[in-house]
């Protein structure tokens, strides 16, 4: 009894807690994980996650980021793909090709991207059409 809840909350703490590649690291490979990441190092290669990366000030990628958001104060090269918002502090470069949900940059960030904002579905954006001209001219109502 006592030892199915004790199992239980490990695997739940696992998914929260969060990795890390330190400054002065360099991890060159794919990573894949449900946890989320703060890189200060260098990664030379691909991240899976369907959380949160922290890039830091220090931190480098040259590869693919593939995620739900990501916080970039360092240097970013590659395809980056997020399901949600993507923040560009005020010492990130970033150069390559990028889809997000939502987009915040603050002044003095870099950003040499191609950038594909996803999100919404076809046929649900606020554009109003413009009134038939027909319909005005005939007095009925718009």
């Amino acid at each position: 009894m006592f030892a199915e809840n004790k199992k239980g909350k490990t695997s739940a703490e696992a998914v929260n807690q969060q990795n890390t590649i330190a400054k002065g690291t360099t991890f060159t490979g794919d990573i894949i994980s449900d946890s989320d990441f703060r890189i200060e190092g260098t990664i030379l290669g691909n991240i899976k996650t369907p959380g949160k990366v922290v890039l830091g000030k220090t931190g480098i990628i040259k590869g693919t980021l593939e995620g739900a958001n990501a916080d970039i104060e360092g240097k970013f090269s590659g395809n980056l793909s997020l399901t949600d918002t993507l923040t560009l502090r005020s010492s990130a470069f970033v150069e390559g090709d990028v889809e997000v949900g939502k987009f915040s940059v603050e002044p003095g960030a870099t950003f040499n991207a191609t950038c594909i904002m996803k999100g919404h579905a076809k046929g649900t954006n606020n554009i109003s059409k413009a009134p038939d001209d027909n319909a005005t001219k005939k007095g009925q109502p718009v």
